[in-house]
C-alpha cells in the first residue's frame, strides 16, 4: 500500500505560518492518482482529518476549524501534497499526518491503515 512521509513541522508563534509536505516513500508511487489528505492528533485527543484534495484536484475540503487558514495543494512534478498553514493558533498544535483520504459527510477519513511518523507542529509564544 501507499506509504507517505510527512515533513515541514516546527515551532511557530501564534499568527505564524508553516508549510507541510507529504510525499511517497517510494519514488515509483505517484500521488497523482490518489486523493490525499491531512490529519492531526493533538495530545490526549483522537486523530482527526482536516483536509482532503481529490484526484485531479477537482475539489478540496476543509473542516471548519481550519477553513480559511489552511490550503491544501498538489505538485505533480514534485509528487508532493502540501498543506499551507497560515494564522496558526495554539490549538493547531499537534502531530500532522498525511494519508489517502475520502470525505464522508463532514468528515475527512483515511482510506489507509498505514500511518507514518508524522511531523510535529507546535504553536506557542
Amino acid at each position: 500500500q501507499l506509504q507517505l512521509v510527512e515533513s515541514g513541522g516546527g515551532l511557530v508563534q501564534p499568527g505564524g505560518s508553516l508549510r507541510l509536505s507529504c510525499t511517497s516513500s517510494r519514488s515509483s508511487s505517484s500521488l497523482e492518482y490518489y486523493a490525499v489528505g491531512w490529519f492531526r492528533q493533538a495530545p490526549g485527543k483522537e486523530r482527526e482529518g482536516i483536509s482532503c484534495i481529490s484526484v485531479r484536484d477537482r475539489y478540496t475540503y476543509y473542516v471548519d476549524s481550519v477553513q480559511g487558514r489552511f490550503t491544501i495543494s498538489r505538485d505533480i512534478a514534485e509528487n508532493t501534497v502540501f498543506l499551507q498553514m497560515n494564522n496558526l493558533k495554539p490549538e493547531d498544535t499537534a502531530v500532522y499526518y498525511c494519508a489517502v483520504c475520502t470525505v464522508v459527510g463532514d468528515r475527512v477519513l483515511s482510506k489507509s491503515d498505514y500511518w507514518g511518523q508524522g511531523t510535529q507542529v507546535t504553536v506557542s509564544s
